[in-house]
């Protein structure tokens, strides 16, 4: 090890592969709460980062960073990060970059009996699958935490033949946050048309797209998410056929239900029927102390539904409900845009 311009920029690329890592694995830890991640992470940092005495004595020797003309180069190029999403793509683009460049220096006569090249290039495509991972898992979270304010579901029914992408485009004008889409009685083909053109909508507005019932749907339009009841396909199968950064909800009116959809991984409960309600048949109530319920025996979130409306929103809000769903409360009137911003104001100030 006498060649002290390899050894810096081993030195350079070690401490930039060491840092890149280290921000990932705090990402993962204190803000995805991901266990397993942060394992994988922390065990690639100690492989890689060697805690050899006599190695890192040589590398702190070689080290010259007041006379390094990178330095200046690196500061001024410096960006702000827009969002965690971005901070994450960089630092990776960071570390892999270090691991190309260990790869390659590792490959000098001089430096193989040291380093091992193929330990940096099997790092390099490990580190490509978490970066996919993690980003996939902060996507999912940002939309789980859109799970609050009004919740519309457009059911074909209540619309009685208006415009599925008008009634969209109102309530989205109007401030809603998630947009349902459920229908038992169009064919799929049709059902399908009618989903990319809310999906594209919501897109375009910042606005969660969730398709009801229909994982093949769902999948096939790449919706945000997909929601399913206690007699459609069991929830485990449905998470475990999801993309990772596609969300799934599941209905629940008991505690033991909610608790076993969180289990089998449901990013949030559709919890009901609150209130009477003319939107389904055969229904059974639960009314809000089983929305308090449910909401202090779980951690995701809870957006309760069943003959909600302005004169009672306050109370399911009250009673812990993270976002409500309406149907029609909302489809129901002459302006629903109107309609919905009412409910959307009185939610602002019901206390949480």
């Amino acid at each position: 090890m006498n060649s002290s311009p390899v050894i810096r920029i081993i030195d350079a690329n070690l401490n930039r592969l060491a840092e890149g890592l280290r921000v990932l694995e705090e990402v993962t830890r204190m803000v995805l709460d991901d266990a397993a991640l942060t394992e994988q992470l922390k065990t690639l940092r100690h492989e890689l980062i060697r805690g050899d005495l006599l190695f890192n004595t040589t590398l702190l020797r070689s080290r010259n960073s007041a006379n390094d003309v990178g330095s200046a180069l690196e500061v001024a190029g410096q960006n702000r990060q827009e969002d965690l999403v971005s901070l994450v793509v960089s630092n990776s683009r960071r570390a892999q970059e270090s691991l190309r460049v260990l790869e390659e220096i590792s490959k000098l006569p001089e430096i193989t009996s040291i380093l091992e090249s193929n330990q940096y290039k099997q790092a390099r495509f490990e580190l490509y699958t978490l970066e996919q991972k993690i980003v996939d898992n902060l996507n999912r979270k940002n939309m789980i935490d859109k799970i609050s304010g009004l919740y519309v579901i457009l059911d074909t029914g209540a619309l009685q033949g208006r415009s599925h992408i008008e009634a969209a485009r109102q309530v989205i004008q109007a401030g809603v946050t998630v947009i349902q889409l459920r229908d038992k009685t169009m064919e799929k083909k049709f059902l399908l048309s009618v989903a990319r053109e809310i999906q594209d909508l919501c897109r375009r507005n910042n606005v969660l797209f969730i398709m009801n019932d229909y994982l093949d749907i769902a999948l096939a339009m790449e919706a945000d998410g997909l929601h399913i009841g206690q007699k459609d396909l069991p929830a485990e199968a449905a998470r475990r056929i999801l993309p990772q950064n596609k969300i799934l909800g599941v209905s629940a009116s008991t505690v033991e239900e909610a608790l076993a959809a969180e289990n089998a991984g449901a990013d949030y409960l559709g919890v009901g029927c609150v209130f009477p309600t003319s939107s389904k048949d055969d229904i059974e109530l639960i009314g809000i102390d089983r929305v308090r319920q449910i909401k202090q025996a779980v951690k995701i979130p809870v957006a309760a539904i069943g003959g909600i409306n302005g004169s009672n929103v306050h109370d399911v809000i009250e009673a812990g409900a993270d976002s409500v769903c309406v149907i029609s409360a909302v489809l129901d009137k002459p302006d629903i845009a109107r309609a919905a911003y009412e409910i959307i104001e009185r939610i602002k100030k019901s206390p949480s």
